[in-house]
């Protein structure tokens, strides 16, 4: 089963991050990247520029309305994530505990990915989505 890891981190937290040496940081989490490599779960893994490069796109109006980052009233930012082939969501749980980039204001959360094969696959517009997934190597 596929899971993803969200990070997510606080405001705070996240300006903390600032703090730490980069290139301590990209050896600890290479050290966790790696051992998720050798353990053959990890999919995909990567992390977002800063949220004041990013947009919103608001779909309450017509048309949408589109916002600048940094966004107002902004509990927690999403920073990265990961993609994890495992067993189960305990172990996807496992796996996010040991994430070594955490503390306060820091959380990950933890979504099944749903996979083509839970749609009914009768309709026209999953059987092209399964073609294109088989022609590009994906399935």
């Amino acid at each position: 089963m596929k899971y993803m890891l969200i990070m997510r981190a606080t405001d705070e937290a996240f300006a903390k991050m600032g703090d730490i040496d980069f290139t301590e940081m990209l050896g600890t989490v290479g050290r966790y990247n790696d051992e998720m490599i050798r353990a053959g779960v990890l999919l995909a893994a990567e992390g977002l520029a800063a949220a004041d490069e990013g947009v919103v796109v608001d779909y309450s109006a017509e048309p949408p309305v589109v916002t600048d980052g940094p966004y107002g009233e902004t509990k927690e930012l999403f920073g990265g994530f990961y993609v994890l082939n495992v067993a189960s969501k305990e172990e996807a749980v496992e796996w996010a505990k040991r994430m070594p980039m955490g503390g306060p204001g820091f959380k990950t959360e933890i979504r099944r990915v749903t996979t083509i094969d839970e749609f009914p696959q009768d309709n026209e517009w999953i059987q092209k989505e399964r073609a294109w997934r088989e022609a590009t190597g994906q399935l």
